[in-house]
C-alpha cells in the first residue's frame, strides 16, 4: 500500500490519501479561501482542527467546527469556505 499525495489549487489545499479497513480516505489541510470540488463517491468529511463552511447545490451553507462530521453525496459539486487553515479526514464510499 503507498501513500498518494495530493496537491489542489495552487497548493493551497494538500492531502495524504491511503487505504484503512478497505476504504479510501484522505487527512488533509486547507489554507484560507474559497474552493469547489466535485464528488465521485459519497464523500465523510470529519473536521480536525479549525472550521469552515460547506455549501452544497441546495444553496443552504452548513458549518463544518472541529470533531463535526458532514456526508457530502456523489456527483455533486459543492463549495467550501475557509477562514483559518484547518485539516480534516474524508473517508469514500
Amino acid at each position: 500500500m503507498d501513500i498518494q499525495v495530493n496537491v489542489y489549487l495552487e497548493g493551497k489545499v494538500k492531502s495524504l490519501g491511503s487505504e484503512f479497513e478497505g476504504r479510501r480516505f484522505t487527512a488533509g489541510i486547507m489554507l484560507p479561501g474559497r474552493y469547489t470540488f466535485k464528488t465521485d463517491s459519497e464523500e465523510t468529511i470529519t473536521v480536525t482542527v479549525g472550521g469552515l463552511e460547506v455549501m452544497l447545490p441546495d444553496n443552504k451553507g452548513k458549518k463544518v467546527s472541529q470533531g463535526e462530521t458532514i456526508v457530502i453525496p456523489p456527483g455533486v459539486e459543492f463549495g467550501l469556505a475557509v477562514e483559518e487553515a484547518c485539516s480534516y479526514i474524508c473517508f469514500y464510499k
